[in-house]
């Protein structure tokens, strides 16, 4: 599914060059539930932008479902992004004047998805994850974790063979959080891969392995612990 070789991101400003990405290798299967963790600095959401095609590497190699990826333009890397990949993010990234509905039919707008069948798909990501009677609430209008969940819905919506997620319980209480995390799980278990970045290690020992970065390198791997997801 994914597989990255010899991946450097660098960055100059001024005289000083940053390796934001140090030489990462590292192959992600199908349908694994992968944590990425690492202190502040140390490469893990660079990581996540060129998984996510977000952002291209500086050098490497990276093949995605067997396509070379690492190298294409940006609307090509758009195109794939809307085909293959699902974004969840810690900010939620929800348009406050659009309600729940049209929030989630969004990424169905840029695929030239027809209205009708639009709001169509996005009810029924919607009643996926528990906000069947919330489609015309605006983001004001519920709470967090609600938000949270119309966000992942949103990126469910063109049934992406990946789902991202950058620190999607950070801004969360503990009762919400637990709730997200497991309609991660659901996602896990229903042949998603899903890739996580986080800072909490109880939410990485969700996931089936945990790789934890430091200084744009990969410092260790380990399989979770916790048995419940395993």
């Amino acid at each position: 599914m994914i597989s990255l070789k010899g991946i450097y991101k660098i960055y100059h400003m001024g005289e000083i060059t940053i390796n934001a990405l140090d030489g990462v290798d590292e192959v992600i299967e199908e349908g694994e539930y992968v944590a990425i963790m690492g202190p502040s600095g140390s490469g893990k959401s660079t990581l996540m932008n060129v998984i996510g095609c977000l952002d291209t590497p500086s050098e490497g190699d990276y093949i995605l479902n067997g396509q070379e990826v690492g190298h294409m333009k940006d609307d090509e890397l758009a195109e794939i992004r809307n085909r293959e990949i699902g974004f969840v993010f810690q900010s939620f990234n929800l348009l406050p004047r659009s309600t729940a509905l049209d929030n989630v039919a969004l990424p169905l707008v840029y695929a030239g998805i027809g209205k009708k069948e639009r709001l169509e798909r996005a009810k029924i990501s919607l009643e996926k994850v528990g906000l069947g009677d919330r489609l015309d609430h605006k983001p004001s209008e519920l709470s967090g974790g609600q938000r949270q969940r119309v966000a992942i819905a949103r990126a469910l919506v063109n049934e992406p063979s990946i789902v991202l997620a950058d620190e999607p319980t950070g801004n969360l209480d503990s009762s919400s959080s637990t709730e997200i995390m497991e309609i991660f799980d659901a996602i896990h278990n229903e042949g998603n891969t899903v890739i996580m970045v986080t800072h909490e290690e109880d939410i990485a020992a969700r996931a089936s392995r945990i790789i934890r970065m430091m200084d744009g390198k990969i410092a260790h791997e380990s399989v979770s612990t916790d048995q419940k997801h395993t």
